[in-house]
């Protein structure tokens, strides 16, 4: 199992943010953490301001927790689902190639400029294309994307794809499983079980930072993880 932490920025819940920092130290876990280097999103600005949120995402990357570019301003501009279409809007999915550049290299400028190296990338709702991937190699160094559904890390464009399939802790049959949390919006419940699956599976999770590049293509079972993936989130829209 891998953990991943959505939309930390200088616009947060502090409250949570600390509860899950302490789970995780508790169990010696190191999550993937998503940093928004220009929040502009209206629903995370209503989070009061953090001041002291750029020295606590040092310390997060001192103590091993490995930082990811979440996009640049995680503002939506476009309807498109893009490569991953699990929702449909989208910062990047639908944009040219210069506008996404244009966000790669400033959000990428802006981690730097506060001390944070960013070597993964995952769009805000999940959804980018092809342009995001060549904004990508155009504007930065990150070969690694944390999304779409698969088994295990695969290749594909050039970049390696870190599958993510959960957005709670549950035991699941990938190979990798990336459980995707949003402190922001956590309730008291959702600690309780994590703490507990912590206890449960400790052992079972790796550490983000032994991740690399991989050569591995898709093969059949991660098209079978795919199709059904897929014809739930058809048949959920349906009955909505």
């Amino acid at each position: 199992y891998l953990i991943r932490l959505d939309d930390a920025s200088d616009h947060m819940h502090t409250e949570n943010w600390a509860k899950i920092e302490q789970l995780l130290d508790e169990s010696d876990i190191k999550p993937l953490v998503g940093v928004i280097p220009l929040n502009r999103d209206p629903k995370l600005l209503e989070f009061p301001e953090d001041p002291g949120f750029w020295e606590k995402a040092r310390d997060w990357q001192t103590k091993g927790w490995r930082i990811a570019l979440h996009g640049y301003d995680h503002v939506y501009c476009s309807n498109s689902g893009g490569m991953n279409p699990g929702h449909d809007r989208s910062e990047f999915a639908g944009l040219t190639l210069e506008m996404q550049r244009r966000k790669i290299r400033e959000g990428m400028g802006l981690l730097r400029e506060k001390g944070l190296e960013a070597d993964v990338f995952f769009a805000p709702s999940h959804t980018f294309d092809e342009n995001t991937l060549e904004a990508l190699r155009l504007e930065s160094d990150i070969r690694i994307v944390s999304d779409t559904v698969a088994n295990d890390t695969y290749c594909l464009h050039g970049f390696t794809f870190i599958p993510q399939q959960s957005g709670r802790v549950r035991e699941l049959p990938f190979k990798l499983t990336t459980i995707c949390l949003h402190p922001n919006y956590m309730k008291e419940q959702e600690f309780d079980e994590i703490r507990a699956f912590f206890r449960d599976h400790r052992e079972e999770f790796l550490d983000p930072n032994t991740i690399g590049v991989t050569g591995r293509k898709l093969g059949l079972l991660d098209h079978i993880y795919r199709a059904a993936y897929d014809l739930k989130r058809r048949v959920s829209g349906l009955l909505r």
